[in-house]
């Protein structure tokens, strides 16, 4: 493997994967707090400072390790979870939703700033292929934290959404007695490539093509 780009490479991703690990992380915070729960807020997770956030081993480590064993072919990683005491929030069921929505939510509106600033660098000029593809990386990486977090299987956020959709019962006993499987479940369905050609890539289409359409009147003072 050429060390110089894989050097160049985690330093055109490093920006954009700590910023869409600690808005992401902080926005569940945020809202778990709106809604009346402040766990996060008092272990200190309610914040925007990334350190607060990483993990050492699912946020560095892992990553490293699959880039260098799968020639950058398979990245996966993940932040500390924030804590949120569900049964504090003032409508636990209600609520558990848009707590869970928050994350992805946030990195969907960070994916659309990333695009706004990439038309903002072609506008005035900017052809460093640095700053580039930094800005297209950071599209990416929060476009495939958004759906990849979607995914309807806890601990996943998507998990949380269901669980909170479905009605109290069975299907909720069934989603909390797979939830301590469900990270070795989804990584199964990832290396299987499930995720990725039945839910990611449908899905990334959809948001890269929302961003499109949001991004047109900016790129029409381009012509």
């Amino acid at each position: 493997m050429d060390f110089s780009n894989l050097v160049q490479t985690v330093l055109i991703y490093a920006l954009p994967v700590i910023f869409a690990i600690t808005v992401h992380e902080a926005a569940h915070g945020y809202a778990a707090r709106y809604f009346g729960d402040n766990t996060a807020y008092m272990m200190g997770r309610v914040t925007l400072n990334p350190i607060r956030h990483i993990d050492p081993i699912g946020t560095i480590l892992m990553p490293l390790m699959l880039y260098f064993a799968t020639s950058g072919a398979f990245l996966f990683g993940y932040a500390k979870p924030v804590p949120v005491n569900f049964g504090h929030l003032r409508n636990p069921k209600r609520h558990m939703i848009w707590v869970a929505l928050a994350g992805p939510a946030s990195n969907f509106v960070m994916a659309i700033g990333w695009a706004l600033l990439l038309v903002a660098l072609i506008a005035v000029g900017v052809n460093e292929p640095f700053f580039i593809q930094m800005a297209r990386g950071g599209v990416l990486v929060n476009l495939v934290m958004w759906a990849f977090n979607l995914f309807p299987l806890p601990p996943l956020d998507g998990g949380r959404v269901l669980a909170g959709l479905l009605p109290r019962g069975r299907a909720q006993m069934v989603l909390a007695r797979i939830e301590p499987y469900g990270f070795f479940i989804v990584m199964g369905l990832v290396l299987a490539g499930i995720v990725s050609r039945l839910w990611l890539q449908p899905l990334m289409s959809v948001g890269y093509g929302a961003i499109r359409l949001l991004l047109i009147p900016f790129t029409a003072l381009l012509r």
